[in-house]
């Protein structure tokens, strides 16, 4: 066992630091990352739209909601896992925390194989659901998946997967370079795919083998992380029967559920948003609302890099139990998503038109559709934010009904039938504006069940953490 001595700089960051100190230095690599994130997604569209070939572009983007379906799987044991690792931490139950580790760990790989055996077998029937049905688009759309999902799908889980693990014990440095490296390693890679190395005519397929090499190279850097400090963490991907014990195994799929709900919610939201859109007949319509959705993306991710980022200090203290530290992280936490979300809003009413000219100025319809979608999608940024804070507090705190309800009522409950509704009074736009009306009343509940779940927790003593010898250097 790895004595809780080795964990001091942890120890000393999750109970002593100041709370803003503790949450700007595990958010902030975080929010990075995840802004780098967004812009390789979009440097993804960004080059294929040199093209000047609208049905490449609509290709990558109903491939989308099948690609982040990796990311649904890299949260379940990843967000699961981080949880009940940082509340193990929290009990000073070092045993536990590693065991949890290799279970999400090889839990996520299988799972990722079985997903990509499916895509692969699947797969014209999966790129029509997917909208992508058009003679012109399924082409593209199919070699995209084959690469990004059926090869490349475990790679890109388990990048995603590990930077939750690293960041769980508070390595939150590590855990954002290695998620900002696939993203830069990515627009670096895409240029030379894209127009180099391949034939005009493969631009996609470029971006595909770009995206899926990144996130490979990005997965050996987190193994050797986790290789070179494997004497001070707690982190272990070794297999064992102890993997199974103590309830591992529901504690981390019960807890990562609602955020792999969540974004599989999100996909099957996005999939039915393009289908309705494909329905029109017009593809203006869907290259519009495909990069509208991606610039309102960052606002999304940077909010998500928040959360991610201080789900291990929430779930810690909400453990060890101290109360009033766990409420000022969420309180701080909270505020500075909705501050992001609210000056991305402003920035996308206000320079709309520009910021969809970067991808669609060669075709006129789409950029007028893409500007009057974008000022749609982005009224729902700062409700979305608020109800993001709080459904990633109820994963920290192991509370998964909560967190499973707010999710599903987010992305699938809400939305998608208003969908079906609003297109009917507001053809075309009504699709759109099912989002932000869906983000508005998923806030207001959130708040709620946070407020309720708040008056009802029952006072505990703080757990003093003794730190036995001078704090190691966290990096």
């Amino acid at each position: 066992m790895i004595p809780m001595r080795d964990h001091a700089a942890q120890v000393k960051l999750f109970e002593h630091d100041s709370i803003i100190s503790a949450v700007l230095r595990l958010a902030i690599p975080t929010v990075i990352s995840q802004i780098i994130l967004v812009i390789y997604n979009m440097a993804d569209t960004y080059f294929i739209s040199l093209t000047d070939n609208t049905a490449m572009i609509t290709a990558v983007t109903v491939c989308m909601p099948a690609f982040m379906f990796l990311s649904a799987i890299s949260n379940l044991f990843g967000v699961g896992g981080a949880s009940v690792i940082s509340r193990s931490l929290g009990v000073r139950d070092i045993s536990r925390a590693k065991h949890t580790a290799a279970f999400a760990f090889w839990g996520c790989a299988l799972l990722t194989l079985v997903y990509s055996f499916g895509a692969w077998a699947l797969m014209d029937a999966f790129v029509d659901a997917l909208g992508g049905s058009a003679p012109g688009v399924h082409e593209h759309a199919r070699g995209y998946l084959l690469i990004t999902v059926v090869i490349g799908g475990v790679a890109t889980s388990l990048n995603a997967l590990l930077g939750h693990l690293v960041r769980s014990e508070g390595r939150s440095m590590q855990a954002g370079f290695g998620i900002a490296l696939g993203g830069v390693l990515n627009i670096l890679l895409d240029p030379l795919f894209m127009f180099v190395i391949l034939k005009p005519g493969q631009e996609v397929l470029g971006a595909a083998i770009a995206t899926s090499l990144s996130n490979l190279i990005a997965t050996c850097y987190f193994l050797l992380v986790i290789l070179k400090y494997r004497l001070h963490s707690v982190l272990s991907l070794k297999p064992g029967r102890k993997c199974f014990a103590q309830r591992i195994p529901a504690d981390v799929l019960t807890t990562g559920l609602p955020a792999c709900l969540m974004t599989l919610c999100e996909n099957i939201s996005y999939a039915v948003l393009d289908n309705l859109m494909a329905a029109t007949g017009n593809l203006a319509c869907q290259a519009g609302v495909g990069v509208a959705k991606k610039i309102n993306m960052l606002a999304h991710c940077m909010v998500r890099g928040m959360s991610q980022g201080v789900l291990p200090l929430i779930g810690y203290n909400y453990s060890s139990g101290n109360h009033k530290r766990m409420k000022e992280a969420v309180s701080i936490s909270a505020t500075i998503s909705v501050g992001l979300a609210a000056l991305c809003m402003a920035v996308s009413l206000v320079f709309a038109t520009p910021l969809v000219y970067i991808f669609l100025e060669h075709d006129l319809s789409s950029l007028r559709f893409g500007t009057a979608f974008l000022r749609i999608l982005c009224l729902g940024g700062p409700f979305s934010a608020c109800a993001y804070a709080f459904i990633s507090f109820f994963q920290a705190v192991g509370e998964s009904l909560k967190s499973f309800v707010l999710a599903i009522l987010r992305k699938g409950v809400l939305d998608i039938p208003m969908m079906f509704i609003l297109v009917r009074l507001i053809p075309i736009y009504g699709i759109v504006w099912a989002t932000p009306i869906a983000d508005i009343a998923c806030c207001v509940v959130s708040i709620a069940l946070f407020a309720r779940f708040i008056r009802r927790l029952p006072t505990q003593p703080r757990h003093e953490a003794e730190l036995t010898e001078a704090a190691l250097p966290q990096d």
